[in-house]
């Protein structure tokens, strides 16, 4: 085969080297996993932890974030401050190192730190890389010193600028990132916060206090936890109705590695177990949180045919069944934690399991034996889960045996699309009979399916699994996904790539479509995970001129409209209710064409799980006063709701 002038042109001068931080600036998202809302938020992030380094090696006591008004973020603690001497290895000062040199800082072998968070010393000098600007100020021994940067390159030698008391020390960190690089430079301070109060949760006595000064009142708030994950635990479940009054704290050091864990069950039936190593959540666990499994599904196993509350031929509770509505927090400290992937998912240090399992084992046995009327509570909550889960096992098993007898699978009224590939098919999950009705007519048959759903379904948030099987409505959804849940759960198996629920856009419409997510996102948050979940749009107005509609999607659109259409009495305006108002030729045009439709995709934010979870016990729980406040609180931020 004859080489083309390009291959020919293919030498050693065509190999690229890419030097300092231009690797990152190439490919940030191989250093912040992507350039998106999140990979923006992972900025502050990185930073924050840096400080957070310093209050765990015990020099810091207050971190200050504050989004300033030109939407730069400034970072300030009163740490060590980062040294500002030669390194005697690169010849440079130490700071400047830190802030333009990747796999540079005191966070590797014996070096400042004990134990660390961050992206392994790459944290600080990723920022700098993707930020159009950045300046650092470091307080040490009496004196004031700064370095700038724009986009990673140094524009100013480290130069002393001042003085300060010479007990005064700390970093402070000024960047604004690169829109070049972003899809969004628009920090959310909701979403800040609430790492931030993770973060104080997870590290005791550190005060970490958040200003927002974009608008005319500034927003702040300071978070400061004497009692660490006690009050971690108080927080999460603050929504629900402890089965007991006090938060089980297991504290201790083994094998190197420093562990607390804490946790509390309340009466309903959902497991949250948040872990964390050295301050950085681990969403898919790992050794850590395997000890602590295992930690419990023996202890209360021994324990429980102690007390003759399982008998001698009867099995043994599973950790799932010991798990049943239990809030937990693992938080360990390691010297070299090794996660699987940069972006820290799971744990993979095989001494953390040990150390986690014998301290548990070790605080919770003496915990049990002093107040056994808190252990007879769990362990008889953990029977009753066990019967219940052995009621699931059958009904599931009926419902399969049904299939086959019945030699169809699928749901009556499901209206299934003709397409058999998974990627090319979706599927409508419908609010009522007569909108699932307009929208089997207007669809494309495609690849599209039409479940309908008859009134609410059950709350899963409040019922146990073997009651949640015996509802028509959510089996059926079970059946048509083909996806089976919790632990059954195969994502191989999905028949729609896409899930979308289309509901009436009013308070009926709203609370239907949060059962749904509050379904998806606890019997299959892959789902969800792995963008298969959408929201449809249908249309709040239609504007009809000459004839000929328009529709719009908000306020706004329909200001739009009507000054581009001129306003007056010629324009009649529809103000939609529900779907059942539309006829199929309006759903096919407005909600369900491919071409023009608006889907939202909802996805889950694993950095801020701790806050998900809340939400969803707070909105579907059983306690009234937190639900009321959540709504105070935010009933500011709805549009569009009718009463």
């Amino acid at each position: 085969m004859a080489q083309s002038e390009n291959n020919q042109d293919y030498g050693a001068n065509q190999i690229q080297v890419l030097e300092g931080l231009e690797p990152v600036r190439k490919r940030p998202g191989m250093y912040i996993g992507s350039t998106s809302s999140r990979g923006l938020h992972h900025l502050v992030y990185e930073i924050v932890d840096n400080s957070v380094d310093e209050a765990l090696a015990g020099y810091c006591d207050n971190i200050d974030v504050q989004i300033n008004k030109d939407g730069s973020v400034t970072v300030r603690d009163d740490g060590r401050g980062i040294p500002v001497g030669i390194n005697e290895k690169t010849g440079k000062n130490a700071l400047e190192v830190v802030f333009t040199v990747l796999h540079a800082g005191g966070k590797f072998g014996s070096g400042g730190y004990k134990v660390s968070g961050g992206l392994h010393g790459v944290g600080a000098s990723v920022v700098n890389a993707l930020s159009t600007n950045l300046t650092v100020q470091v307080k040490r021994g009496g004196k004031v010193y700064e370095q700038k940067y724009a986009k990673g390159k140094v524009l100013c030698p480290v130069t002393e600028i001042g003085s300060c008391d010479r007990k005064e020390s700390g970093t402070m960190v000024t960047f604004r990132p690169d829109p070049e690089i972003f899809e969004t430079i628009v920090f959310e301070y909701k979403t800040l916060a609430t790492r931030l109060r993770e973060t104080a949760f997870l590290t005791k006595n550190l005060r970490i206090t958040i200003r927002d000064m974009r608008e005319e009142k500034v927003k702040e708030e300071s978070f400061h936890y004497e009692g660490g994950i006690i009050q971690f635990v108080e927080y999460l479940n603050h929504a629900n109705r402890p089965l007991y009054p006090e938060i089980i704290y297991c504290e201790g050091e083994a094998n190197g590695v420093m562990v607390e864990v804490a946790f509390q069950h309340n009466d309903g039936y959902n497991e949250n177990c948040l872990s964390f190593v050295n301050n950085i959540i681990t969403p898919e666990g790992g050794t850590h949180m395997e000890g602590f499994k295992r930690a419990l599904t023996k202890t209360f196993n021994d324990y429980a045919r102690s007390m003759k509350i399982i008998k001698e031929n009867e099995e043994n509770v599973t950790g799932d069944d010991i798990r049943e509505g239990m809030t937990a927090i693992i938080s360990i400290k390691v010297g070299e934690p090794q996660f699987e992937g940069q972006t820290k998912q799971k744990l993979g240090n095989s001494e953390a399991r040990g150390a986690v399992e014998s301290v548990v084992n070790k605080v919770l046995t003496i915990f049990l034996e002093q107040n056994p009327a808190v252990g007879k509570m769990i362990c008889e909550k953990a029977v009753g889960a066990k019967h219940a889960r052995e009621a699931a096992r059958k009904a599931r098993e009926l419902t399969r045996r049904k299939n086959v007898l019945e030699g169809n699978s699928l749901p009556g009224k499901l209206a299934d699309c003709s397409n058999k590939d998974p990627k090319q098919c979706e599927i409508y999950i419908v609010e009522g009979d007569s909108a699932g009705g307009s929208a089997k007519t207007a669809r494309s048959r495609d690849t599209q399916a039409i479940l309908p759903l008859r009134g609410k379904i059950l709350n899963v948030e409040k019922a146990r699994e073997d009651n949640i099987l015996g509802n028509a409505e959510i089996r059926a959804m079970i059946t048509a996904f083909g996806t089976g849940i919790r632990d059954e759960f195969d994502i191989s198996k999905l028949r729609y790539d896409k899930i979308i629920i289309m509901t009436d856009a009013d308070v009926d419409g709203a609370h239907i479509a949060t059962l749904l997510l509050t379904f998806f996102y606890r019997f299959m948050p892959e789902l969800i995970r792995q963008g298969h979940v959408y929201m449809a749009q249908p249309p709040l107005y239609q504007v009809t001129r000459n004839n000929k509609n328009y529709y719009a999607y908000s306020d706004e659109e329909l200001n739009k409209i009507l000054t581009e259409l001129g306003r007056g009495e010629q324009n009649k305006i529809q103000r939609y209710k529900g779907l059942g108002e539309m006829d199929a030729e309006q759903l096919w045009d407005t909600t369900m064409d491919p071409n023009k439709r608006i889907l939202i995709r909802v996805t889950i934010d694993e950095e801020n799980a701790s806050d998900i979870d809340v939400t969803f016990s707070t909105l579907m729980g059983e306690e009234v006063g937190p639900r009321r406040q959540f709504i105070e609180e935010n009933a500011k931020f709805v549009q569009n709701l009718d009463i």
